[in-house]
């Protein structure tokens, strides 16, 4: 009896010092260096997230497909100059995951509104090769990190 006393308190030990609270955040993943042909997509998206619109949709392929949250997906340039139109406060991207093979990458990351400021959300962009080399966005899908508004439950019958 005394071994089995001992096993169920070990593991109540190790369940709860692992379990989270609910108001306890998740430590965010660490950057990670990017190579330059790919870091540059993450410093031209910044630079030009700023001006919106077409200096945005530059970056994307001709046939890339936006994913916002809140939003069904987009696909083409117009869609997504649509979106982006006007000027934006400034972004800072982080990457914290990539891998790059031939003419396809990813890029998986988080964004905030100021370099060091806390990820107030998170994207994984797909790149492909353009015709000039260039990696150009494919898909962008990003979300934020904040949990989803639950809807009401229905009034009772």
């Amino acid at each position: 009896m005394h071994k089995l006393s001992l096993l169920f308190a070990l593991c109540v030990a190790a369940t709860t010092s692992n379990a989270q609270t609910p108001d306890a955040a998740p430590a965010a993943l660490p950057s990670i260096t990017l190579p330059p042909d790919l870091a540059r997509v993450l410093t031209d998206y910044e630079t030009q997230w700023r001006f919106g619109g077409d200096s945005l949709t530059k970056l994307f392929a001709e046939d890339a497909i936006l994913t916002v949250g809140g939003k069904p997906p987009m696909r083409g340039h117009a869609a997504i100059r649509a979106h982006y139109a006007g000027p934006k406060p400034p972004l800072a991207l982080r990457a914290i995951a990539y891998a790059a093979e031939g003419n396809i990458a990813y890029i998986i990351g988080g964004y905030a509104m100021e370099r060091g400021a806390p990820d107030g959300g998170k994207f994984v962009l797909t790149l492909k090769k353009g015709p000039k080399g260039r990696w150009l966005i494919f898909s962008d899908m990003d979300t934020g990190n904040s949990s989803p508004q639950r809807r009401p439950a229905p009034p009772p019958a």
